[in-house]
């Protein structure tokens, strides 16, 4: 038997013949060792009888699952929260039945532990990893049992209220929604002016930082006489006489650049 041992069996139930089981089942047929594993004079049948299990999987089928499977006498009372194994076809009330198949289904969400698959032997066989559950006829019948593995629930989104997502879409700072227009204009012509002599920013430097500055002697005594006693001997220049002084009408220049280029040989 080819058993999906990564999902849980969604049910245990015998038929009559391989070919009398439905659709979604998975007949027994042979033993670990190869056998035949026809089960039908431990059900009482002449013509045979066979394990059955279905491995609908706990994503595909999200219903009941196997915990547990009991191999009992006919003279045994039914566990408590056990079914009965179904059987394909009906069965028949006229013919015995020496041993008799429970299951315990439950759903997938309450399970801890579930069965993922059986396999038939012989009754001086071994299986590791398998558990006996019981016998019937000539063989032993093993389940193997292990943890569910519950599907883990899907990430659920922390919530927003509206006002937080729309102030992370608006442009402006988040302490600015407060004040007026006059207030954040002020602000932004100091933050400006601020800037522009920063020193911390090699582009805020100003061309006189760093200049070693030192009062010229003959103002020292003149300058703790009084604030304006260091003005009274400054020159003042008008805008005319700056030009004159500084005139210059580039003769030489001009004289240079009317000259004719020499001829050429």
């Amino acid at each position: 038997m080819a058993a999906a041992e990564e999902t849980p069996l969604t049910g245990v139930a015998w038929a009559a013949a391989p070919e009398a089981a439905p659709a979604g089942w998975t007949v027994i047929t042979v033993t670990v060792e190869g056998a035949a594993a026809n089960l039908g004079k431990g059900f009482g049948h002449k013509g045979g009888g066979y394990l059955c299990v279905s491995t609908g999987g706990a994503q595909a089928v999200p219903g009941p699952v196997v915990t547990d499977v009991q191999v009992l006498s006919d003279r045994s009372p039914q566990p408590a929260g056990y079914t009965r194994a179904p059987e394909f076809p009906e069965p028949r009330n006229a013919v015995s039945r020496k041993k008799r198949v429970y299951v315990k289904l439950l759903p997938l969400d309450t399970a801890e532990t579930a069965v993922f698959d059986i396999k038939l032997s012989s009754k001086s066989k071994a299986l590791p990893h398998y558990m006996k559950i019981g016998e019937m006829g000539s063989f032993a019948i093993w389940c193997k049992k292990g943890p569910v593995l519950k599907p883990s629930p899907p990430p659920v989104p922390k919530p927003r209220t509206i006002s937080a997502g729309l102030k992370q879409l608006s442009l402006q700072p988040p302490d600015s929604d407060h004040r007026s227009p006059v207030a954040r204009c002020s602000t932004k012509r100091a933050s400006q002016h601020e800037s522009l002599y920063d020193t911390s920013n090699i582009y805020g430097l100003s061309a006189m930082d760093g200049v070693p500055f030192t009062l010229h002697p003959k103002f020292e005594s003149k300058l703790s006489s009084g604030s304006n006693a260091i003005f009274a001997d400054l020159n003042v220049k008008s805008l005319a006489d700056i030009e004159k002084e500084y005139n210059y009408a580039f003769v030489v220049e001009r004289t240079a650049a009317a000259r004719l280029p020499p001829s050429v040989c």
